[in-house]
């Protein structure tokens, strides 16, 4: 590497790199090794400009809530709120893994907190007390990233092996509930839990 190339390097860079490696092979192969190997930079490089590997996983989860579009939201705050957890899903869902990598990370960020800081207006503009709206807004996220996160990890094998575990055991309330449990979309469920929260 000479000097010049390692002078463009930026942490921009170093984030989209790290975000190309875990679209191709998942947030296990995200390491601060295995980016500066993309980058064909020393991998001491990649530390001097994102610190450690915590540091440029909350950059990344920070690039992906950044994902989200604010642009022709609705007026009404309960709506508007409906719609940035929406995008907010869109967001997540663009990127393997994108909700795991996400919800192990702490990012206080411009990305993140943009967000949330939109999403606690919206709760705020429809008459919802500061309290109650950054209660809601916990509610808001860790249900979507949730849903989100199985929704990523889920195979196809895993409705058939539940149902038969469940019809096989002593699980009576599941039982009559099985047909609600199964055979329904994650987009079903998500729009169900958020109309649960946001009433």
């Amino acid at each position: 590497m000479t000097k010049a190339q390692g002078s463009r390097l930026t942490p921009e860079t170093v984030v989209a790199t790290a975000l190309r490696l875990l679209d191709e092979r998942g947030l296990e192969a995200v390491t601060t090794r295995a980016v500066a190997e993309a980058l064909g930079v020393r991998m001491n490089t990649v530390l001097w400009h994102i610190k450690n590997k915590a540091r440029l996983l909350e950059l990344m989860a920070d690039a992906v809530v950044g994902e989200v579009v604010y642009d022709g939201l609705p007026e009404d705050g309960t709506e508007r709120a409906r719609e940035l957890l929406r995008r907010y899903r869109r967001a997540l869902l663009a990127h393997r893994d994108g909700a795991a990598l996400v919800t192990g990370t702490y990012a206080a960020d411009p990305g993140t907190l943009r967000f949330a800081d939109a999403v606690l207006a919206a709760l705020t503009a429809r008459g919802d007390s500061a309290e109650a709206g950054a209660w809601t807004l916990f509610a808001l996220i860790y249900f979507t990233l949730g849903l989100t996160q199985e929704e990523q990890a889920v195979s196809s094998a895993d409705e058939p092996r539940l149902h038969g575990a469940v019809l096989a055991g002593e699980y009576p309330a599941l039982q009559q509930a099985l047909p609600h449990l199964t055979g329904n979309t994650f987009e079903e469920r998500f729009t169900d839990g958020l109309n649960r929260l946001l009433g």
